[in-house]
């Protein structure tokens, strides 16, 4: 349940993607930028769909509110657009409408009216944009290990800032070195036609070699700290690891392919053994701002195996949490 393995590129990454079941059989499926650059062409530029947005806050505040009975903190932490941080990168005549342009604004601003502790990723993401560091890979859909590092170094202040986690100094993960490795990019893997790979490339994929394993005594020490995500939070690109580096202590982790959604990873976690036995002091929830406007009934965006009616997903998430 907890995938701890740092997996291999191709496993990790290419088989990982955000790809919604619906957008695999869209024709225009990946919008082709300028210098090979590769977007996701299921992710709207054109509408931000603001009762949808409005409708995903309601759920989370109803798990945060939950959790908060049993004196669990919930973050939220969602990832900006790919798009938004390179639109001179897009073709041209493409771009983000006004609306779109805001979104991640407007989400910001309604999970904090909605009281859900959140961290606006922008800032540190644009920070890692230094020499030859990106803060997404050219032609794949996820964000760098750089950048998800720094995501963890922010949601790291604010665990830090609210909460006393239980458990001793030492038991944080060791960090391994960087090495960097030539492979292509997801987007361009899956979608692309073998000439028009050859055009676009591979990409450099600097992430951080495995540490050694962890004694048994400090393996078996409960994790005060759980993330539960898609592949951008896997532990190839290092997000629970420098997580747990930064705040010293164990950190869990329960991650899904992006089509299985937020939903029934949120449900897998929490109707887990490990939860039930040992539930933590705090849940970071990564989300995408893409398809932060789905759902658990979006059968455009999730596999019908996932799929939900909100109040069926509400009514399983209150029973597990409330026990």
């Amino acid at each position: 349940m907890n995938r701890r393995t740092v997996l291999s590129l191709a496993a990790a990454l290419a088989g990982a993607s955000l790809l919604a079941p619906a957008a695999k059989a869209q024709e225009n499926v990946i919008i082709m930028g300028k210098n090979g650059w590769l977007f996701p062409g299921w992710e709207s530029l054109t509408d931000a769909d603001k009762p949808g947005i409005e409708g995903v806050i309601g759920l989370i505040k109803d798990a945060r509110d939950r959790l908060n009975a049993r004196n669990i903190k919930l973050i939220t932490m969602v990832v900006p657009l790919k798009a938004s941080f390179y639109q001179d990168r897009l073709p041209d005549g493409t771009r983000l409408t006004p609306d779109v342009g805001a979104r991640y604004d407007f989400v910001l601003s309604q999970l904090k009216a909605a009281g859900v502790d959140t961290v606006d990723l922008r800032p540190v993401l644009k920070s890692v944009e230094t020499g030859r560091q990106t803060a997404f890979y050219r032609a794949d859909y996820h964000w760098t290990a750089w950048s998800a590092e720094a995501a963890a170094d922010e949601v790291a202040k604010v665990i830090k800032a609210g909460v006393r986690l239980s458990g001793s100094a030492g038991t944080g993960d060791k960090l391994g070195e960087w090495v960097t490795q030539r492979n292509m990019g997801d987007l361009a893997q899956r979608f692309l036609s073998p000439e028009q790979q050859k055009q676009v490339g591979p990409d450099l994929y600097t992430v951080r070699t495995p540490p050694e394993a962890k004694k048994t005594l400090l393996d078996a020490a409960p994790a005060p700290v759980h993330v539960v995500g898609n592949s951008f939070v896997q532990p190839y690109l290092g997000f629970p690891q420098r997580l747990s580096n930064d705040l010293d202590r164990p950190v869990s982790l329960t991650w899904n392919p992006g089509n299985v959604g937020p939903w029934f990873t949120f449900l897998q976690y929490v109707t887990s053994p490990d939860f039930a036995k040992q539930p933590p002091q705090v849940v970071v929830w990564q989300f995408n701002e893409g398809a932060f406007h789905s759902g658990p009934a979006a059968s455009a965006q999730w596999d019908s195996t996932s799929l939900m009616q909100p109040q069926v997903w509400r009514d399983r998430m209150a029973a597990a949490i409330g026990k």
